[in-house]
């Protein structure tokens, strides 16, 4: 039902029931970590990161719109600081009449990350960008508006489609219901680099989830906590982190968050706040998250947890819930060495780590463009 009202009669009911059955066909449990926190695991997925979810719903949405067009090709232009990338790949492959074209930042994202995109062949192409995550989305809009594109029939598995954004609501909904027995109020920290989960998570509260607070987490790069303690959006080049999938200078979603707050400040402040984190304090939370209560959390859960720790201060009779976004293993290098451990390889990774990664390097917007010819 909550996502049915976005859907209305684009999509019969059956079959849309069909799609949300085949895109949730994992579990989303929420782990006790500690007294009143809770880890919600978003990891389960054929990818192993959250974007499983909004990719797969997308996949099946566009493969139902296509399925009777013979020649209608569609061109899926995404960029990626680390997790859309995999899932995206994983959940187009083999769609008919659907070509897909990842960019993303040469060196920015990790091997294993980057395995998961390269290696797929088929519909898959992956493009290794001479720059940033920024650079790779400022790419994709400009391509957007370029008309000369327009028999590519470009959209986008971004979040900036709303296809891919809005089943991200999914999972709070499964928070809430696994922990309401306990009769508390809910704060839920998000790792936050696009903003795309902290504001599905509005969404849901929006449609009525009594959720009492929100934190985006974020690293170095921290346009969002600047803002809310300024007054200023003042976006700046994003910088590299141990936390890459949240190395977003100027996140795209936070004008969807403005807008359902109607640029009131503080009408937002009363739901919302955001702290910024180190790698140095990053790695410190994930030593003391294992010493302590025995749980592995990679860079971005550790930078949840870390904001929300600071929030509960304010909320003391309130659950607190982290969104662990990616299995550790997909940040294995730095995991293993923080905690002194050997992280045993899954399955849904361990098909991709001895196939040949395809990439073709690009540098200019001129570049893209020659490539989609």
């Amino acid at each position: 039902e909550a996502i049915q009202q976005f859907v209305g009669d684009e999509i019969p009911t059956e079959i849309l029931k069909e799609i949300i059955a085949e895109t949730l066909c994992f579990d989303f449990p929420t782990v006790k970590v500690e007294e009143g926190i809770y880890a919600l695991e978003l990891y389960h997925g054929p990818t192993m990161a959250f974007k499983d979810v909004g990719a797969r719903f997308m996949s099946r949405c566009l493969g139902y719109f296509n399925k009777d067009k013979k020649d209608n090709k569609n061109t899926v232009l995404v960029a990626t600081s680390g997790d859309t990338g995999g899932a995206v790949a994983s959940g187009f492959l083999g769609v008919q009449g659907v070509e897909v074209v990842i960019l993303y930042p040469s060196g920015k994202v990790s091997e294993i990350q980057e395995r998961q995109l390269t290696t797929l062949g088929q519909n898959i192409k992956a493009l290794k960008v001479d720059g940033v995550f920024d650079d790779c989305q400022d790419m994709v809009k400009k391509a957007f508006l370029d008309e000369s594109l327009a028999h590519h029939n470009l959209t986008s598995a971004n979040s900036i489609n709303i296809a891919r954004w809005l089943p991200q609501m999914f999972y709070f909904f499964f928070a809430y219901k696994q922990l309401k027995s306990q009769n508390k109020p809910l704060v839920f920290s998000c790792p936050s680099g696009n903003f795309g989960n902290i504001c599905a998570g509005i969404m849901a509260k929006k449609l009525g989830l009594p959720i009492e607070h929100f934190v985006a987490s974020t690293n170095v790069n921290d346009t969002v906590p600047r803002f809310l303690e300024k007054g200023n959006y003042d976006p700046k080049p994003s910088k590299a982190t141990i936390s890459n999938a949240m190395d977003v200078g100027n996140p795209s979603n936070f004008i969807r968050i403005q807008e359902m707050y109607h640029h009131d400040l503080e009408l937002f402040k009363k739901d919302f706040s955001s702290f910024s984190y180190t790698d140095t304090e990053t790695l410190d939370a994930m030593k003391s998250i294992y010493k302590t209560d025995g749980y592995i959390a990679e860079p971005h859960g550790a930078v949840g947890y870390l904001g929300l720790k600071n929030e509960l201060k304010n909320h003391p009779n309130a659950i607190g819930i982290f969104l662990e976004t990616a299995h550790p293993i997909k940040f294995l290098d730095v995991v293993e060495p923080a905690l002194n451990i050997k992280l045993p390889i899954p399955t849904q990774i361990e098909s991709v780590l001895n196939k040949e990664k395809v990439s073709t390097k690009i540098k200019t917007y001129e570049e893209l463009k020659a490539f989609l010819g």
